[in-house]
């Protein structure tokens, strides 16, 4: 694998490990790589025996747990590309949620589970001559909807946390892919109805850039929309979330 500061990482022939993967984006992570001629994949999940992608191989990872971590590294130490996709989404409101359990658990798992994944692979990747790490995040890395509050505050916990790992692992050969997208067409997005992408186009994406040494993936429409309107997104962005959070919730 290429281990020059600002290079990608080559996926054919490449071990990797994708976290979250028995369903969604992480299966597509799964098969994709394969597809591209990846010399071994291992998935990431909770449970093993659910998992049901082809010429794969299950790891029992809880990316909150930190001995299940520790273990994975162990075992796959021939990875060059770690796709840190594991994902919980709770609809929790910061104000109005009964506790706070579910912004908790949504930190563990999409900040500190990230971060643990990356210190852990980070030594084993640079070992085998430099790779890459993808982080799948989100378009409310950009902004905050009232009814979902804790899950978008993770995510731009996680988005932040990409920002600086990537600049720590550059001089180590590790390319850092940071990757937006809206809704996609899982499980977790199926009582949406609204534009939606497939699995399909947002990894492809995401193993472009991985290869191709980019940083950034704003993989639809609104994606790209939001981080446009960063600059002005208090203007922009928000008045019309807070209309219509406010008719939603008129009584």
């Amino acid at each position: 694998m290429l281990g020059r500061e600002g290079s990608g990482v080559q996926i054919e022939g490449a071990t990797a490990l994708v976290t979250g993967a028995n369903r969604g984006i992480g299966r597509a992570f799964a098969e994709a790589l394969r597809e591209r001629g990846a010399r071994r994949v291992f998935a990431g999940v909770r449970d093993p025996s659910r998992l049901e992608v082809a010429g794969v191989e299950a790891v029992q990872l809880d990316v909150t747990d930190a001995a299940q971590v520790a273990a994975a590294a162990a075992r796959c130490g021939e990875v060059t590309l770690l796709v840190n996709n594991a994902g919980v989404l709770r609809h929790a409101a910061l104000i109005g949620a009964a506790t706070m359990d579910d912004a908790r658990y949504e930190m563990e798992v999409h900040y500190f589970g990230t971060l643990a994944l990356c210190r852990a692979f980070a030594p084993v990747i640079e070992r085998n001559g430099g790779g890459a790490i993808v982080n799948m995040h989100s378009v409310v890395s950009f902004f905050t909807p009232p009814d979902s509050g804790s899950y978008a505050a993770s995510k731009a916990a996680q988005w932040s946390l990409t920002n600086g790992v990537r600049s720590e692992l550059a001089p180590r050969g590790i390319h850092v892919v940071g990757v937006h997208v809206g809704f996609v067409d899982t499980d977790m997005a199926s009582g949406v109805d609204a534009p939606k992408v497939t699995p399909a186009s947002v990894v492809a994406q995401a193993l472009d850039a991985a290869e191709s040494g980019l940083p950034e993936v704003l993989a639809d429409e609104t994606a790209r929309n939001l981080k446009e309107a960063l600059p002005r997104d208090q203007e922009v962005v928000y008045p019309a979330i807070r209309a219509a959070y406010v008719e939603a919730t008129r009584g």
